[in-house]
């Protein structure tokens, strides 16, 4: 076990290249799967995510090889192995799988997924689809069923929009007999992305990117190569650590659409932005403005940005309001913000944050991927040390985050937990 340490309160400067999407490469690896030749992808970032769904893939019988950023996945001899537990367990995509084996083998077993703790996060809607498109589910002892004698096309409509349900059912109806439409699909580029590769292998798919998804079925989908797009929550992530933080950042390999929602809000707390063609320029300002954030589905503000932006809204000259109507439990960060010094009170699905405050050096603890990034902004601010354990969570979705941060200027460091200190940490 390690922990992580910021001595804050030095100053960010230089540039940092942001790696491919963590949220197209977790769909994008299971979609492998659909195709009857080598698919390569290209851009991946290293983070543990990529390495468990390429272990999933070996273990129903493909053969995978990761250099570097590339993944190339020989899906000739896959069959659809069972994977009720173990690696399933450990990230929530893993639910990808099953789209992907019911659309290449028409059944499926897979273990509830895991990943953060964000509350409750039904599946309903990605069972919804299955079911449309013809297949049996059942859940049995902590495991998904599914199985078709055959897929059809249906028109689905989701009752709430769910990047991950639109996604898996894009996955399953690729090779349905004849053609699916997704009403109220999610709109997300990741959607893209994914819809892009699955069309370089050969399916057919119109409307990604917008609220109605048509998919006429094919026989057989081939290998192919493909490049993912960048980022757009690590992006976000390093554009409010360089308004924290930043004498001058440039931000390399982004795609200034994909941020704009961000963008206008760090305008509007008093952030100096240039925006160019793939990439942005960020200056801190003297005094941050308070500014009142709602999330929403894209191309609204984003719920992985919530936690990290709450860091920076205690900079503001004034009281700040932040929304999230996506997750009821990702405030779990600010109960560590407040060991750090901050003044927050939570009401409801709002977080009321007083800024104009100095954050202190302490040990907190990342609950989960992005509150491990709010906390990492905080350490950049603060003064003294501050020691941040849950790493896990971090290595899941950021790649190489602290030499980034180190080549920008910043004090951080990992150290390694001994057994004596892990305990005193669990029950303190």
């Amino acid at each position: 076990m390690e922990k992580l340490l910021i001595e804050g309160g030095h100053p960010l400067e230089g540039m940092v290249t942001v790696s491919g999407a963590k949220n197209s490469a977790v769909a994008l690896i299971p979609a492998a799967i659909l195709a009857d030749s080598p698919v390569t992808i290209d851009h991946l970032p290293e983070i543990s995510d990529v390495e468990i769904l390429a272990d999933l893939l070996e273990d129903i019988g493909g053969k995978t090889k990761l250099e570097d950023d590339t993944l190339r996945v020989y899906p000739e001899n896959m069959f659809p192995m069972p994977l009720p537990n173990g690696k399933v367990k450990m990230l929530r995509a893993s639910y990808y799988m099953m789209g992907a084996m019911l659309g290449k083998f028409n059944k499926a077993v897979i273990g509830l997924p895991g990943g953060c703790n964000l509350g409750p996060r039904p599946i309903d809607q990605h069972i919804k689809g299955f079911e449309a498109l013809g297949a049996k589910v059942t859940n049995e002892h902590g495991a998904m069923y599914l199985q078709a004698e055959e897929l059809t096309g249906a028109r689905i409509y989701l009752d709430v929009v769910s990047v991950g349900a639109t996604i898996n059912i894009m996955l399953a109806a690729v090779k349905a007999k004849g053609r699916t439409v997704i009403e109220n699909a999610a709109k997300e580029p990741e959607i893209i992305d994914v819809a892009t590769l699955l069309t370089s292998m050969g399916a057919r798919i119109k409307g990604a990117g917008t609220n109605v998804i048509r998919i006429d079925g094919v026989d057989e989908l081939s290998g192919c190569r493909h490049t993912l797009i960048p980022d757009r929550i690590e992006a976000g992530t390093y554009m409010i650590a360089a308004a924290a933080k930043g004498r001058e950042i440039v931000i390399d390999n982004v795609i200034p659409d994909h941020v704009e929602s961000l963008t206008a809000k760090l305008r509007e707390m008093g952030t100096h932005i240039e925006v160019g063609l793939d990439q942005i320029t960020i200056r801190t300002p003297e005094q941050f403005e308070p500014v009142d954030v709602k999330t929403l589905v894209y191309p609204g503000f984003p719920t992985d940005l919530q936690q990290p932006f709450t860091s920076l809204l205690t900079r503001a000259k004034g009281t700040g309001i932040i929304t999230d109507t996506i997750y009821d439990a990702r405030f779990k960060h600010l109960d560590e913000l407040r060991r750090m010094g901050a003044d927050i009170k939570l009401e409801g699905r709002s977080a009321l944050v007083n800024g104009n405050q100095s954050l202190h050096g302490s040990a907190v603890r990342a609950s989960d991927l992005r509150a491990g990034a709010a906390l990492v902004v905080a350490g950049l601010m603060a003064e003294g040390v501050t020691e941040i354990t849950g790493v896990d969570h971090i290595d899941r979705g950021y790649d190489s985050f602290e030499e980034k941060l180190r080549n920008l200027g910043a004090n951080i460091w990992r150290e390694h937990i001994d057994y004596m200190e892990e305990e005193e940490m669990q029950n303190s």
